[in-house]
């Protein structure tokens, strides 16, 4: 099945998705730039920001030009309100201190390298170059935090602690990763998405590897926050959108 057979609209809405998961969360990574532990560490969390920017960039790009509407990525991007915006709750919240930027990082990079590599073999081949591109990028991102993950939890008594918590914080939100919606069935179905509930084996086996090696526990339950497939997003979205926004709506017509 292809794009003669899929919807449009629910192909974009797919694109969306994705791209606003990498966008969103290059824009929070961005917040650290000056304010990281160290130089080094500075750059790398800045390099990170820009794979994700990038990603996201290629990934509306690519919606811009199925969805035929006249738009491109810099509109989809700056050009939406709050409740357009289609990405996982993992990826707007506040950035914490660092463990528990740290803690997110893996979390999410993790999850975004099994489910990059399962992209790759997509029928939408343009989408799944971008994946190819995509997963050499966030094998590295994922094996970095995993490295602070484990460097923080068996390091000093506060860093364990610190470290802790920023699991602790970020877990409610990992279930919303691995469940397909309507438009994750729908591309499933064409042979042109990838099934999440797949991939959570695979990302719990890692998870519990990196915890062992960090001498953490398994992170404290909760009750399990989804949404923002759906446009529903936590307060913290829209100060991040009004900062990424705020010169393109103000001047529209600007040039670079």
């Amino acid at each position: 099945m292809d794009d003669a057979v899929i919807a449009r609209e629910v192909h974009a809405a797919y694109l969306v998705g994705l791209g606003d998961d990498a966008l969103i969360l290059g824009q929070r990574l961005s917040e650290w730039c000056g304010h990281a532990p160290s130089v080094e560490v500075d750059l790398s969390l800045a390099n990170l920001g820009l794979d994700l920017i990038g990603q996201g960039t290629l990934l509306l790009s690519r919606a811009a030009e199925i969805e035929n509407a006249g738009r491109d990525a810099d509109a989809l991007a700056f050009h939406r309100d709050e409740l357009d915006f289609r990405n996982c709750l993992l990826v707007e919240q506040p950035n914490g201190d660092f463990a528990r930027t740290m803690a997110r990082q893996f979390l999410f990079s993790t999850f975004q390298n099994l489910f990059y590599g399962a992209l790759t073999a997509s029928a939408d081949g343009e989408l799944a170059a971008i994946a190819a591109k995509a997963v050499k990028e966030t094998d590295y991102h994922a094996g970095l935090a995993r490295e602070w993950v484990i460097r923080l939890g068996d390091g000093t008594e506060e860093s364990r602690r610190r470290m802790t918590d920023g699991l602790d914080w970020n877990w409610r939100f990992v279930d919303e990763l691995f469940t397909n919606d309507p438009v994750d069935e729908a591309m499933i179905e064409a042979d042109i998405g990838v099934d999440r509930g797949a991939l959570r084996t695979p990302f719990d086996i890692i998870v519990a590897q990196t915890l062992a090696e960090a001498t953490l526990d398994a992170p404290a339950q909760h009750r399990p926050v989804s949404g923002g497939r759906q446009g529903k997003h936590s307060e913290h979205l829209g100060h991040l959108l009004a900062v990424m926004q705020h010169i393109p709506r103000s001047f529209p017509d600007a040039r670079w």
